[in-house]
């Protein structure tokens, strides 16, 4: 009964007690599994950072507006646009773009939209410009002279000649080999070159016909003012050049002024908006205060004064000082400020 008792012990030894046992075991195993899933979660909480707010885009400021300018050698080689340059962009804060080359693409650039403003030198372009609808707001706001320079000894003998008589006489001594007779023309469709044909055609020449390819004597350029007048100077030849671009590169030439005076020799220059169906009215609106700015009183007064230090002399006569006797349509509005942003008739109907 002993042997029974402790083999009972042995193999079920408190049947009770180790049920106990288990059932703690296993209670204490549940719980431990718990509190570690518990101080996990805990953990993964408490480390991760929380996520950073994105801050909101810095705003930048807008940059200023540009406006393209598209106008001729003759006036860009004066340095008249670089002394008036700083003055508008400091008022308006626009970045002017400036590109300069003869009227005839000048005009060309404009037309295709790839300007906002036309300042040039041919009325005669100019009023055509208009009437097919490209132009708005057309003012002049200076003028100076053509002039026919050449070599101080004045080999053709032309000097103070009338320019129609001047020409003529460069015309037949050149077609007949006259030593050191040659006219170097900017041959560019330039505002020089429309005052050129100008004088042929008052010299009752046909330009086309009688002039060009008419001997060795007439050469071509094809090139800006500056560039002409400096070929002129190599070659010991004339050209007509505008005042002001001969004034600026006076310091660099052996040419000198030999006719000066005449009707024919009238230099105007204008200024316009740009326009076509897709130009933005605010650009047309800056257009029109370039335009402004160029014929109000005070900037009549700089451009009046303009190249006296340097020169000794101005290199244009602003509308407010002397207004030039011109044919009819040539001196633009100069008094009337420029508010029309779209032209009054349709284009090709006349503005």
């Amino acid at each position: 009964m002993e042997k029974e008792t402790l083999n009972n012990v042995l193999i079920h030894p408190y049947p009770g007690v180790n049920f106990m046992r288990r059932d703690v075991y296993v209670g204490l195993t549940s719980t431990l599994f718990v509190l570690l899933f518990l101080a996990a979660c805990f953990a993964g909480c408490t480390s991760q950072a929380p996520a950073a707010a994105t801050p909101p885009a810095a705003t930048t400021a807008a940059g200023p507006q540009t406006l393209v300018i598209a106008t001729t050698t003759s006036l860009y080689d004066t340095g008249l646009l670089d002394y008036l340059q700083p003055k508008f962009e400091q008022k308006y804060n626009v970045k002017l773009k400036i590109t300069s080359q003869g009227t005839g693409k000048a005009i060309e650039l404009a037309k295709n939209g790839d300007a906002d403003v036309l300042l040039v030198h041919s009325p005669s372009q100019e009023l055509v410009f208009m009437k097919d609808g490209y132009g708005l707001n057309r003012r002049s706001f200076a003028s100076n002279s053509f002039m026919i320079v050449g070599p101080a000894a004045d080999p053709a003998g032309i000097k103070d000649m009338t320019p129609e008589n001047a020409m003529t006489t460069l015309l037949l001594k050149g077609t007949n080999n006259t030593a050191g007779i040659a006219f170097v023309s900017r041959g560019d469709g330039s505002g020089t070159h429309s005052a050129e044909k100008n004088v042929w055609s008052k010299a009752k020449y046909n330009y086309t016909t009688q002039v060009q390819k008419s001997g060795n004597w007439y050469i071509e350029a094809g090139k800006g003012m500056g560039d002409t007048l400096q070929m002129a100077n190599e070659k010991g030849a004339y050209t007509l050049t505008d005042e002001g671009t001969y004034l600026a590169y006076k310091s660099k030439l052996n040419l000198v002024p030999v006719v000066s005076k005449g009707a024919s020799l009238l230099n105007i220059y204008s200024v316009m908006a740009v326009y076509n169906t897709k130009q933005p009215a605010d650009k047309i609106k800056m257009a029109n205060n370039f335009i402004n700015f160029l014929i109000d009183p005070v900037m009549q007064a700089d451009i009046g004064t303009f190249g006296v230090d340097k020169y000794g002399k101005a290199l244009f006569i602003p509308m407010t000082a002397e207004v030039p006797t011109a044919e009819e349509g040539w001196v633009g509005n100069y008094t009337a400020p420029a508010t029309a942003t779209a032209p009054a008739v349709t284009r090709g109907s006349g503005i």
